[in-house]
């Protein structure tokens, strides 16, 4: 039987509808609970805004293409590529709360730099700058490969990653203002996404 959430058997419709909506009500609650405040949103330049718009085309994209373009469907052992998918969204998520945990109250949906705020090197902030967008990242890879089509996953990320990329650069440029040096060397010695590579 394809595991795939719309042709396989129950659980695996339950399996996936359930870590999906466990992703999207957390991040709904996120989103309207840990924002800055600031009416103007001047430090955000949009980038929160433009990234929901591109995350509600990509997932918009990618089921659609899970449904219309089958040939581009995941076949190579797929249970296990679910199952990793699946695996990857709850990892993903995991990696982002935390993430969102360490940085406490300096966390904002929305760009924005709060008085007496400092540059946070703990937990996974060592080693790079922006983890909640790694685990945003792996939770979206996960949804890809869970719905198993290489088309909609490769939708999914250009989507995202291409929001992604200028909200760290709004960001970046936000805190270098407010923070000068101390961040300036910190984005010296960290990547922004992955451990010593990016």
């Amino acid at each position: 039987m394809h595991p795939l959430p719309f042709s396989g058997g129950p659980r695996y419709a339950i399996l996936f509808w359930g870590t999906y909506t466990l992703w999207f009500a957390l991040e709904t609650i996120g989103s309207r609970t840990k924002r800055s405040g600031d009416r103007s949103r001047a430090s955000d330049r949009g980038s929160f805004s433009l990234i929901m718009v591109l995350l509600w085309v990509a997932l918009v994209s990618d089921f659609a293409l899970s449904f219309l373009l089958p040939q581009a469907n995941i076949l190579w052992n797929r249970t296990a590529i679910f199952y990793l998918g699946i695996s990857l969204m709850l990892a993903g998520l995991a990696f982002r709360f935390y993430a969102m945990s360490v940085l406490g109250r300096f966390f904002t949906y929305d760009v924005a730099v709060h008085v007496g705020q400092t540059v946070v090197e703990a937990g996974p902030y060592r080693y790079i700058r922006h983890p909640s967008y790694t685990g945003a990242l792996i939770t979206l890879v996960g949804l890809g490969l869970a719905l198993g089509n290489w088309a909609g996953l490769l939708a999914l990320l250009a989507c995202t990653g291409a929001g992604y990329s200028y909200r760290i650069s709004v960001e970046e440029a936000a805190l270098v203002r407010a923070l000068g040096e101390p961040y300036r060397e910190y984005m010296r010695r960290t990547r922004r996404l992955i451990p010593f590579v990016f």
